[in-house]
């Protein structure tokens, strides 16, 4: 069994708009923090894409768990841990053989990336981290596949959910990472984590625009390959 092609253009998405919004991201990030993160996410998402030929293609499974490895090892600060294992967790769901096809597999790809976060981070909804776009996110895209949604209306929804999400950590105060140290100057400032979810949110959406079978009802790995 070898890769879909929608979990490559999703990745390819997310690295993409790593690297362009490089310093669109930093500039958020030196407003509370230390200035980094668009560059660290950046470089792994880099040797991402050189080396994507190279990128094991036996399964869905196994092409994330190659992105995460090359994340975790070529992104600095704490990005590389935190993203490297969102990546690693989704691959561990989409190997389980109870996980659904379509887009339940997504969405169970995702709530196990969430986890992943939430354990390397000790971080959750409201500390002002990725997880205030990246949770409403999730649960915008199992509400829309629960309603039997094209896959183009699935995504328009998840990424609004995102940028909602994104927006509203200007009010939280930061009780994860280097902008935790500001206290209560770090509110008044969007998370870095959470913008970079959502513009990458929106540009998944906007590729993926095309198709029109329900989210529900998607093709699975094993039914393209047959």
């Amino acid at each position: 069994m070898s890769t879909t092609g929608l979990v490559e253009t999703v990745v390819r998405a997310i690295a993409e708009t790593a690297v362009a919004n490089e310093r669109y991201f930093c500039d958020l990030d030196a407003v509370a923090g230390d200035g980094d993160f668009g560059f660290s996410l950046a470089r792994g998402f880099e040797v991402v894409l050189d080396t994507w030929d190279e990128l094991d293609r036996d399964s869905d499974a196994a092409f994330l768990r190659r992105v995460a490895t090359t994340i975790t090892s070529r992104t600095g600060g704490t990005s590389g841990p935190i993203w490297g294992t969102a990546f690693l967790r989704a691959g561990g769901a989409l190997a389980q053989p109870e996980t659904p096809a379509g887009g339940q597999a997504a969405v169970a790809a995702l709530r196990a990336s969430i986890k992943g976060i939430k354990d390397r981070g000790k971080a959750d909804l409201g500390d002002k981290t990725l997880l205030d776009a990246l949770i409403p996110a999730v649960d915008a895209l199992e509400s829309a596949v629960d309603d039997g949604l094209p896959v183009a209306a699935a995504l328009r929804r998840t990424a609004q959910a995102a940028r909602t999400g994104a927006d509203a950590t200007k009010d939280l105060q930061a009780k994860r990472g280097r902008a935790s140290y500001t206290g209560a100057r770090s509110v008044g400032s969007a998370d870095p984590g959470a913008v970079a979810i959502a513009v990458m949110t929106e540009e998944i959406a906007q590729r993926l625009s095309g198709p029109t079978t329900p989210a529900s009802q998607s093709t699975s790995p094993s039914e393209e390959e047959a």
